[in-house]
């Protein structure tokens, strides 16, 4: 299981946007910052193959300007 957070940063004026889009994708959870335009977002994926088609999901969001990952690590499916 791979889970990794990141901060989302939206174009202008289109944080809402961006968090919605982000919210219907399987394996994610989006949390919004109170006072800056960023969001918190949060994946969880069992299988290589369920990150890759996650990575070509968030590859394809317009309202997405930069996408930094903060931390990501692996345990063992049990």
């Amino acid at each position: 299981m791979a889970i990794k957070s990141y901060l989302a940063h939206p174009y202008n004026g289109q944080k809402e946007k961006l968090q919605k889009e982000l919210s219907i994708i399987p394996h994610c959870e989006v949390i919004p910052a109170a006072n800056k335009d960023v969001l918190i977002l949060v994946t969880d994926t069992n299988t290589r193959q369920e990150e890759d088609i996650l990575k070509e999901k968030l590859e394809t969001i317009t309202s997405l300007k930069l996408l930094a990952m903060v931390s990501g690590f692996n345990t063992k499916n049990k």
